[in-house]
C-alpha cells in the first residue's frame, strides 16, 4: 500500500519545473498540449500502478485459497498447474509478434548476460516464495 501511494504520489506530483519545458515547435503558446500530454502520461502510469497492486493483491489471495483448498496436492505440482496458462499465452504471443524472427534466429536470440541475470533472479526469487510458502 506504502509503495502504491508513493509511485501514485510521484506521477501526479508533476516535473516541479513550472512547466518550462515545452518543445521547440510548440513555441508561442503551445505549452498547453504539452502539458495535457504529461498529465495523460501521468494518468496513464497511476492507473497501471493500481492495476499492478490489485492484480499482485489478487493472485496472492487466490494462491492462499488454491494452496489451503486441497491439502493433498503437493506446492510443486500446484506451482506446475497454475503455470501452465501463462507458458501458453507466452508462446502463443512469441509466436504471433515475433514468430518469424524465432523460427530464423533461434529463441534465445539477443539474449545478453544482463538478461540471463534477470531470468536467474526471478528463478531463485520463485524458489525463495515456493520455501517460504512452505515452511
Amino acid at each position: 500500500v506504502t509503495l502504491t501511494a508513493g509511485v501514485a504520489l510521484a506521477q501526479t506530483s508533476g516535473s516541479g519545473d513550472g512547466g518550462s519545458h515545452h518543445h521547440p515547435a510548440h513555441a508561442g503558446g503551445g505549452g498547453d498540449a504539452a502539458e495535457l500530454v504529461a498529465a495523460q502520461n501521468r494518468i496513464v502510469g497511476t492507473v497501471a500502478v493500481l492495476c499492478a497492486a490489485c492484480t499482485s493483491g489478487f493472485s496472492g489471495v487466490y494462491f492462499e485459497r488454491i494452496l489451503k483448498g486441497s491439502p493433498r496436492v503437493t506446492l510443486w505440482v500446484r506451482n506446475i498447474q497454475m503455470g501452465l496458462p501463462s507458458i501458453v499465452i507466452a508462446f502463443l504471443s512469441i509466436y504471433i509478434k515475433d514468430g518469424a524472427a524465432v523460427a530464423s534466429k533461434g529463441f534465445f536470440q539477443g539474449y545478453n548476460p544482463i538478461v540471463w541475470t534477470v531470468v536467474s533472479v526471478q528463478a531463485a526469487g520463485g524458489l525463495i516464495v515456493e520455501v517460504v510458502v512452505k515452511y
